[in-house]
């Protein structure tokens, strides 16, 4: 037996974290983007498809950002899409905020809305 040193051996290029972190953003566009289309035919793969999206943001170090999150309830991790399984509405007391329903689990989400209002004032 002939010892060979490095023969067999495969070299492999490590990744950055950069490269990670790109890979995992795409993967999790391309999964929230199949929740909200399998959501009517297929609601638990779509539930599936947001838990997975969240697991690899956690593990990647990516955030999933407000504009996503804003639309994935908390309680029963659906994507909430208006008019299908949730219900938006404005409400004007205590402050003008918005109120997200989820229709699967009945959470309820608030946003304040005054940011939109002065932004609208000023322009």
């Amino acid at each position: 037996m002939v010892g060979r040193s490095g023969a067999g051996k495969v070299l492999t290029r490590q990744k950055s974290s950069g490269d990670v972190r790109q890979i995992a953003q795409e993967r999790i566009d391309i999964l929230l983007r199949l929740a909200r289309e399998t959501l009517k035919t297929d609601a638990a793969l779509s539930k599936r498809y947001v838990e997975t999206a969240q697991r690899i943001g956690m593990r990647s170090g990516v955030r999933l950002g407000r504009e996503r999150k804003q639309f994935i309830c908390k309680k029963c991790r659906s994507p909430l899409i208006p008019g299908v399984n949730c219900r938006v509405r404005v409400r004007p007391e205590h402050g003008t905020h918005v109120v997200v329903t989820c229709m699967g689990c009945g959470s309820i989400k608030r946003y304040p809305a005054v940011k939109e209002k002065r932004l609208r004032r000023k322009g």
